[in-house]
């Protein structure tokens, strides 16, 4: 098995289709096809189904993608991190952050990243805590921001900022409790517009009311954090949030919080690396750098 081989199955897997391949990476059909093929030989396993309208991936072409991206990027840091210059680091790095957080630090992120470092490349994805969580494992990218991420011994986390959970309710909709807050007891009474297990808050939750032998009433189940804002708003229900996802919402005037008490409830937002792949010095400086903007907002 050589790279090279890696990389062209790695691209018919992500395509389904041998021609589109050969076409992306510039190799004839043939030679395509055979590089291919040298591999399963070499591996005694046929890696795809093939069809007439394509191909998809048998269960050892699965297993084999799995590894292969993680090989393809590991590869592709060590070569930049030798050739990486002292002041200027090189290669590519892929960052993941969750949609509430991306909407705010994506923007300010990126400017100063192409300031700080003309020479690297930036990859920018959004996502649930729990699907970034299973990309960084599997090394799909480099560094995450997680909410309340699993402690694991595949990963060094590093906790940031912790931020109060807040009950949202609709601005003219009368609450059940007077003053400025609300007991857990009184929340587990309410509708809930709350994400799906195992979503960190839907978990956090539960948790929380079942040590009072309570259940959530859960009326709608959301993943995205702003459509859940975006639903208490229009009087659909109420939401478990921090008041972070109120802010960067565009229906603010629609919308009023109350401290959760007895118990509160606090939600952590971790920088999160692997533990079994080394940092390259591009990775380092793009999480002081991450860590250094996060601190600018919170001011």
């Amino acid at each position: 098995m050589d790279l090279r081989q890696l990389e062209c199955f790695i691209y018919v897997a992500e395509l389904g289709s041998f021609t589109q391949a050969a076409v992306v990476l510039g190799i004839g059909q043939p030679a395509f096809s055979r590089q291919v093929r040298r591999l399963e030989v070499e591996l005694r396993q046929s890696l795809f189904y093939r069809n007439g309208r394509g191909v998809s991936l048998t269960e050892a072409g699965k297993r084999l993608l799995a590894h292969g991206r993680t090989i393809q990027m590991q590869f592709e840091h060590a070569r930049h991190d030798v050739e990486d210059a002292r002041d200027s680091p090189l290669g590519r790095v892929t960052i993941g952050l969750p949609y509430a957080t991306a909407r705010s630090l994506s923007v300010p992120f990126i400017m100063e990243f192409r300031r700080c470092y003309p020479k690297a490349d930036l990859c920018v994805t959004e996502g649930l805590t729990i699907h970034l969580y299973e990309w960084l494992v599997s090394g799909r990218i480099d560094i995450a921001l997680l909410h309340d991420p699993v402690p694991s011994p595949s990963l060094d986390i590093h906790p940031l900022r912790k931020d109060d959970l807040l009950l949202l309710a609709y601005k003219k909709r009368s609450m059940p409790a007077i003053g400025s807050s609300i007991s857990m007891r009184k929340v587990a009474q309410l509708p809930l517009i709350i994400p799906r297990r195992p979503h960190p808050l839907r978990m956090m939750v539960e948790t929380c009311l079942a040590h009072m032998e309570l259940k959530p009433n859960v009326a709608l189940e959301i993943d995205a954090v702003a459509t859940i804002v975006k639903l208490v708003s229009q009087n659909e229900g109420y939401a478990i949030v921090t008041r972070h996802a109120v802010v960067i919402s565009d229906a603010q005037e629609n919308l009023q919080m109350r401290r959760i008490t007895a118990p509160s409830m606090i939600s952590t937002l971790a920088l999160a690396t692997s533990a079994e792949r080394p940092s390259t010095a591009l990775q380092l400086r793009t999480s002081e750098l991450l860590q250094q903007i996060l601190l600018q907002q919170s001011r």
